[in-house]
Parts: structure tokens; C-alpha cells; sequence
């Protein structure tokens, strides 16, 4: 009878030892998978794929138009803004008149809405090229662009302060007319700008917008030579 509870007593104590060992295995092999999970997993999100290479592309891409350029881009740019503004001014003038055919008023509107977000261009693009935004007579006639000098020593085309001031003294179809002839002229001198900038530009941009500019005031001259027969 004592051996039996003995051994019944042995039976229990190993039991009770198995199913505590269980336990406590089964609770301390949770918690090992958790803590050597979380490295793992911890080590996975903080070294994701960068993509340092691509951003720097993306960067160096958008710089490349701004800083690209030759001596032609910055002539093209320094010249056609002083040109532009004279441009703009004149068309003030006219539109400041009465008794002005509404179609050389058009005219006029269509100037100044062209040309003077292309100075802000322009103008934006010598800043970005670290290059000043206006030059000396001296560099216009000594530069070149295509091997002709621009203007031959002064800038081609533009209005004189004794053109400007007949602008400004002239009324009604006597303006409108010397306003077409003086405005195509002008248009004239911009063309020949221009296209020496598509000839012998390097900055695709610049390139663009003489190209648009020989389009734009190529039609515009075709209007007004087809008005002044017509005044």
C-alpha cells in the first residue's frame, strides 16, 4: 500500500513538473518569437530601397535648361527685352489716343499681351544664368550672333527718341498708320533677332521662344501691312 502511494505520488510530481515546463516553455517561446521577430522586422523598415540617384537626376534635369546657354542664348535674351519694352511702350501710346481703328487697337493689345510675359521670361532666365539683364551699346555691337554683329552698333530696328515723339504727337489715322509702319519696322528687326537665336542658340528653351516670336510677329507684320493699305 505505501508503494503504491509512492509511486501514485511519483506519477503526480512528474506530471505537475511536465505541464509547468510546458508552460513555461510555451510562454517564454512567445516571447522569444516576438523579441527576435522585431529586430527582423524593424531592421526591414528602417533600410528601405532610397532612391537618392533619382531625386538627384530629377534635380539635375530641371537645372539643365536654366543653365545651359551660349553667348548667342545671352545676347538673344539682353537684346530682345530692351526691344520688347520699346514695343510695349509704343503700343501705350497708340492706345492711349482716340479716333484709333479698333483694328490697330487689336493690334496693339496683342502686342502687349505677348511681349510682356516674354520679358518676365527673359528676364528670369539672365537671373538663373547669373548674366546681367541689360548690356552696353558697346557689347551689342561688339558681339556677335551668327557672325553678324546685332544692330551694327546699335540695336536694329529700334525707334529713335525723335520716332517716339512723332508717335506721340500724331492723332487718329495719322497715327494709327505711323504707328503700323513704325511697329513693323520693328517687327522687322525682331525677326532677324530671333532667328539668328534659332541659328545659333544652344538653350532649348531660348531656341523655343525665338521661334515663337518669328512665328507671332511674322503674321502680326502680314496684318499690318494688309491694314495700312486699307486706313
Amino acid at each position: 500500500m505505501k508503494r503504491s502511494l509512492l509511486i501514485s505520488a511519483a506519477a503526480v510530481t512528474v506530471t505537475l513538473a511536465v505541464a509547468g515546463c510546458g508552460a513555461s516553455t510555451s510562454s517564454g517561446g512567445s516571447s522569444d518569437s516576438s523579441t527576435s521577430g522585431m529586430p527582423g522586422m524593424d531592421n526591414s523598415s528602417t533600410t528601405p530601397p532610397s532612391s537618392p540617384s533619382a531625386s538627384d537626376s530629377a534635380s539635375a534635369s530641371g537645372s539643365a535648361g536654366t543653365s545651359v546657354r551660349n553667348a548667342a542664348d545671352t545676347m538673344f535674351a539682353q537684346m530682345m527685352i530692351p526691344h520688347h519694352q520699346q514695343a510695349i511702350e509704343m503700343s501705350d501710346m497708340l492706345l492711349a489716343k482716340q479716333g484709333i481703328d479698333q483694328r490697330v487697337r487689336d493690334i496693339a493689345q496683342k502686342i502687349k499681351a505677348e511681349q510682356a510675359p516674354e520679358i518676365k521670361t527673359l528676364t528670369s532666365w539672365l537671373n538663373a544664368w547669373g548674366d546681367p539683364t541689360s548690356t552696353s551699346s558697346g557689347s551689342m555691337s561688339g558681339g556677335s550672333m551668327g557672325g553678324g554683329s546685332m544692330g551694327g552698333g546699335s540695336m536694329g530696328g529700334m525707334m529713335s527718341s525723335g520716332d517716339m515723339q512723332k508717335l506721340q504727337d500724331a492723332s487718329g489715322v495719322d497715327a494709327a498708320k505711323l504707328f503700323l509702319t513704325q511697329m513693323t519696322q520693328h517687327h522687322d528687326s525682331a525677326i532677324s533677332m530671333a532667328k539668328q537665336e534659332v541659328a545659333n542658340g544652344s538653350n532649348p528653351d531660348a531656341v523655343a521662344l525665338a521661334k515663337s516670336i518669328v512665328s507671332s510677329q511674322q503674321e502680326q507684320m502680314t496684318q499690318m501691312k494688309d491694314l495700312l493699305t486699307k486706313l
